[in-house]
C-alpha cells in the first residue's frame, strides 16, 4: 500500500499520542473528521496500525533491568526451533526476540527486577531449555534512545536524515 503525505501525517500523530480523538488527529493533519475516520480505519485493515498500546516504565514498575542475551541452539531442527519458539512466547520476561544471522541463533531483549532475579530467570528458565547451546548476555547501562516509532519517510527523503 503506498501512503501519502496525510497517511504519513496521520502516522506521525498516530506514533506519538495514540490517545488523539479522532477530532484532534483531523485537526492535526487538516482533514474534517470523516475522512480521517477513513483513512485511519483502511491503514487499520491494512495492517499497518497493527495495535495501540500503552507504553510502561519499566523501572517504576519494578523491572528496570534490561538485558540483551545472545542464544546458540544446540542445531537447528524444526522441532528444537519451534520448542524455542514456544518457550520465548510464553516468556513475559522477554520483550523481543529476533531470529539473527551471525554467531549466534537469536537475540533477546530481557527485563527483570535484579540482577539476582536475572541470573534466577536464566539458570531456572533460559538454560533449562534443552535445545538452548548457550547464553552470552550484555546489561544495559545506560539506555541512549527508546523508541517505537518507525521512520515514515519516502524513498527519496532518506538523504534527508543524513546530518548536514
Amino acid at each position: 500500500m503506498d501512503l501519502d503525505r496525510l497517511d504519513r501525517a496521520i502516522l506521525a500523530c498516530l506514533q506519538q499520542d495514540a490517545r488523539l480523538s479522532n477530532q484532534e488527529l483531523a485537526d492535526k493533519v487538516g482533514l474534517s473528521p470523516s475522512p480521517c475516520w477513513r483513512r485511519v480505519k483502511r491503514l487499520e485493515e491494512a495492517g499497518i496500525i497493527r495495535e495501540y498500546v500503552a507504553l510502561l516504565s519499566a523501572p517504576a514498575i519494578g523491572t528496570p533491568i534490561l538485558a540483551y542475551a545472545q542464544v546458540s541452539l544446540n542445531d537447528h531442527h524444526p522441532d528444537s526451533t519451534a520448542k524455542f519458539d514456544a518457550f520465548v512466547q510464553a516468556s513475559p520476561h522477554i520483550l523481543e526476540c529476533c531470529a539473527v544471522s551471525g554467531q549466534y541463533d537469536y537475540l533477546l531483549k530481557i527485563t527483570c527486577a535484579s540482577m539476582e532475579a536475572y541470573e534466577l530467570y536464566l539458570s531456572q528458565q533460559l538454560l533449562r531449555q534443552t535445545d538452548v547451546r548457550s547464553v552470552n548476555t550484555s546489561f544495559v547501562l545506560n539506555q541512549k534512545k527508546a523508541t517505537t516509532a518507525l521512520p515514515l519517510s519516502n524513498a527519496s527523503d532518506e538523504t534527508s536524515d543524513q546530518p548536514q
